[in-house]
């Protein structure tokens, strides 16, 4: 198997400018992450950028970053203008990794791109954990996923899904014993002729109401694989509390 991890940071962002280059223990936040990459066994690892200063910061690193439009309206659309940059063959593998996830184990970006390779019908594929503090299943910035028997992803939602009607008659107070509860975590994978596609089709008005650009995806009848994984993820970095508890962890 063989994959590309492209990184998408920009610069600004209205809780936190500059993040991706906020320093974790003498590096930037986003070498940081691009190290993660690098030891999940990926062919290239790029950084798609759209400020010419975190440019200059993976250079100094030995890292490669390709600058890339300012106006992309997510991610997705930066990733997708590196991949077109570098033509990359149509079957080629190309994971998304968040600049934002300096702790990303690099054993679930390899288990994404693997689980888009062996499944010859997923047109994407993506990753999620078990959820075990009912907290999180009431709370709408946790994305849920409901999967069908073969792994792949039936709908995506910041409500509670699957609702467990009897259990939470009187309110979200404990996992039900048994429940498929997912977290979705925001990593994905596409084939390079998919990811040209996908950012070419119009906005579902679901994906606008739950505001999770994946469900266009499914509502235009695509499909995405979700690995599991059953170790819940180190958080990201969101805010400057996140990354306080980030450089904690590295200290």
């Amino acid at each position: 198997m063989k994959f590309v991890v492209i990184i998408p940071a920009r610069y600004a962002s209205s809780r936190f400018p500059g993040k991706p280059l906020a320093d974790i223990a003498g590096k930037p936040m986003v070498v940081r992450v691009a190290e993660q990459a690098q030891a999940s066994g990926a062919a290239e690892v790029l950084i798609a950028t759209d400020h010419a200063e975190i440019a200059h910061a993976a250079a100094r690193h030995g890292l490669e970053a390709v600058i890339t439009r300012t106006a992309h309206a997510s991610g997705t659309d930066r990733v997708a203008e590196v991949a077109r940059k570098r033509r990359y063959p149509a079957a080629r593998i190309i994971v998304n990794v968040q600049g934002d996830e300096p702790l990303i184990a690099p054993a679930l970006i390899r288990a994404v791109a693997a689980g888009l390779a062996r499944h010859r019908g997923a047109h994407m594929a993506t990753a999620c954990h078990p959820i075990r503090d009912a907290a999180e299943i009431a709370n709408p910035n946790v994305v849920k996923v409901a999967l069908d028997d073969d792994g792949y992803a039936l709908y995506f939602s910041r409500a509670p899904i699957p609702y467990a009607r009897d259990a939470y008659a009187r309110g979200i107070r404990a996992v039900p014993a048994g429940l498929p509860v997912y977290r979705h975590l925001g990593i994905y994978a596409y084939r390079a002729a998919f990811l040209k596609r996908f950012t070419a089709l119009p906005a579902a008005a679901i994906e606008r109401f739950e505001a999770l650009e994946q469900l266009r995806a499914l509502a235009h009848g695509y499909r995405v694989h979700v690995a599991v994984t059953r170790r819940a993820p180190h958080p990201g970095v969101d805010t400057p509390a996140d990354l306080e508890r980030v450089r904690s962890r590295f200290r």
